[in-house]
């Protein structure tokens, strides 16, 4: 489990001495919840996001546990190094919006044929609860030739979830390699 404090500044003086601490800033929120302001040790966080299994993961703040789902995050444009995340609580029951990763299956025949998979939206906005809400969403690649799509209306439906991207959005396609 994930463990983190509870910044008392949230000004610009705090926020850098945190930083050069080690620490990554995170802003922690839900739906009917008060915001915390809060910091994680940067590597273990880094650790526990890569070794994640599921969408949400434990954390623990100030004797609260909880768990969140990453919404956003903040990287410094030279560097990479992360700068700043947002946490979403994963409430049961609740309805609310997920960014899923997509996850391709299968060589695809355009593969052979001197093409790429491009991945154009590597994650799909969803709108439902965190328990229907699936790890990554599976697309399956196998007959896609050069210059095929697949399309959010391409993606099998999935029970108690909702797509939130337009229909005629590009989830990935196979493109002649230059």
């Amino acid at each position: 489990m994930l463990e983190g404090i509870i910044r008392e500044s949230i000004g610009k003086k705090g926020t850098k001495a945190l930083r050069r601490d080690g620490y990554l800033i995170a802003n922690i929120y839900g739906k009917g919840l008060q915001n915390l302001h809060a910091a994680f040790k940067e590597n273990e966080y880094i650790r526990t996001v890569r070794n994640k299994e599921t969408l949400s993961f434990p954390i623990k703040v100030d004797s609260k546990e909880m768990n969140v789902v990453v919404q956003a995050y903040e990287a410094h444009p030279v560097t990479g190094k992360l700068l700043h995340v947002d946490l979403m609580v994963a409430q049961p029951n609740v309805v609310t919006h997920y960014h899923v990763p997509v996850v391709t299956e299968g060589d695809a025949i355009g593969l052979k044929n001197k093409g790429l998979i491009h991945i154009s939206k590597p994650r799909l906005r969803v709108k439902a609860t965190i328990e229907n809400t699936p790890n990554s969403i599976v697309v399956d690649v196998t007959k896609m030739d050069v210059g095929d799509a697949k399309m959010v209306r391409d993606i099998a439906k999935i029970a108690n979830v909702t797509f939130t991207d337009a229909d005629r959005v590009s989830v990935l396609s196979v493109i002649k390699a230059k």
